[in-house]
């Protein structure tokens, strides 16, 4: 039988598991207590998605990256560099009908998987997977969107194509006016703090950290216009709806902000 690394394995009633092979790019998925997850090349948990609700966001970084809506609430167009899963393309083609979502994956195993085991929809008019290298994509000067989300992982760090000086600035110049970036970072990488001064340098008009809930991950917000002071009553407020609109938590969202950022007791300086 030819080795696929898509099969699943039943290993016992709980757990299913396709071991992971020397390829760096192996695709599988492991099962435990109702929550699939996607692997690339590791046991590192790629992706994640609660069987009983798959189009909910199951992972906390995934949930921080939706933090994005306290200062850009509804964008048009939507370019994601990295599928996994597609957890965060789900959330936002069912919760956000007013989005139209391009994601660009640069390996097809991943989307094969994720079509077939993670419910990632079908292209229409409003939702489109393009195979292609991620980085090269945006280089493109006919691309352009009003949120650009960046998860590109492989089985042990950020994609280099997807970290350099070169690819953020190229980042910066595909946004509209007023569009925003969001970047998934580990906080436990060694290269973390070079990958933030590169996109704090690609966005002069302002960026913020934000923790996750889950300690290890850190969603960095770039602005493609400067969007001055913020103050708190106002995040506040703003966050409480959102939350009641979209079930997340997006009260710690602003208490994280506080917490990475530059501030006072009025204001969130950006």
């Amino acid at each position: 039988m030819e080795n696929d690394p898509t099969q699943i394995m039943n290993l016992s009633g709980s757990w299913r598991i396709r071991k992971a092979a020397d390829d760096a790019e192996t695709v599988y998925i492991s099962e435990k207590f109702g929550v699939r997850s996607l692997h690339i090349g590791s046991d590192t948990v790629q992706s994640a998605m609660r069987l009983a609700a798959p189009n909910d966001l199951e992972l906390s970084y995934t949930r921080s990256m939706m933090g994005f809506l306290l200062f850009n609430e509804k964008p048009k167009s939507v370019l994601m560099i990295g599928l996994g899963g597609g957890s965060v393309a789900k959330f936002i083609y069912h919760r956000m009908p007013w989005s139209k979502i391009r994601v660009i994956e640069i390996n097809e195993r991943v989307l094969t998987v994720a079509r077939r085991y993670f419910e990632v929809p079908p292209d229409d008019t409003r939702f489109e997977v393009i195979l292609c290298d991620g980085a090269e994509f945006v280089s493109r000067p006919a691309v352009c969107a009003d949120l650009l989300v960046v998860d590109g992982y492989d089985g042990e760090s950020l994609v280099e194509a997807l970290s350099s000086n070169a690819f953020y600035c190229d980042c910066h110049d595909r946004l509209n006016k007023g569009g925003m970036l969001v970047v998934n970072l580990w906080g436990g990488d060694r290269a973390f703090h070079d990958n933030l001064k590169r996109i704090e340098a690609a966005f002069p008009e302002g960026t913020l950290c934000l923790p996750a809930e889950k300690p290890g991950n850190v969603i960095v917000f770039g602005f493609r216009s400067t969007p001055g002071r913020q103050d708190w009553p106002a995040l506040e407020q703003r966050g409480a709806a959102l939350e009641a609109a979209y079930g997340l938590g997006f009260s710690r969202f602003v208490e994280g902000l506080r917490r990475m950022n530059r501030c006072d007791d009025k204001y969130l300086l950006i």
